[in-house]
């Protein structure tokens, strides 16, 4: 619990634009290791850390930008849930990858970063 509270403190330090384009880059890094089936424990940690950093921002972003971070919050829990049945499945795990793709590409657009 330590380790997230340092990672609160310093996430939020930024400005909204910048804890956004954070977990957009989060969610791009979770595509690129779902094509390795070594990283299962590294995709798990990304994941958790990508909610908190929903929970981190929501607050602070406009309503329309919050409902859609609380959207992407819950797709993350049910990931999260299943994680061990998505895991085994190269199929999931490849949709996992291109929809946390499609994801960081709709928050860069929330922050303005594209």
């Amino acid at each position: 619990m330590k380790k997230w509270n340092k990672l609160k403190e310093r996430f939020l330090q930024d400005i909204l634009q910048t804890r956004l384009g954070n977990l957009a880059s989060n969610l791009t890094r979770v595509k690129s290791r779902c094509h390795n089936i070594a990283n299962q424990d590294l995709v798990h940690r990304l994941l958790q850390e990508s909610k908190l950093f929903i929970e981190w921002t929501a607050q602070d972003a406009e309503v329309e930008v919050a409902a859609e971070l609380v959207d992407l919050q819950v797709q993350l829990a049910r990931w999260q849930y299943h994680w061990g049945e998505i895991w085994q499945d190269e199929i999931q795990r490849s949709k996992v990858a291109d929809t946390a793709k499609n994801w960081s590409d709709k928050v860069l657009k929330m922050a303005g970063l594209i």
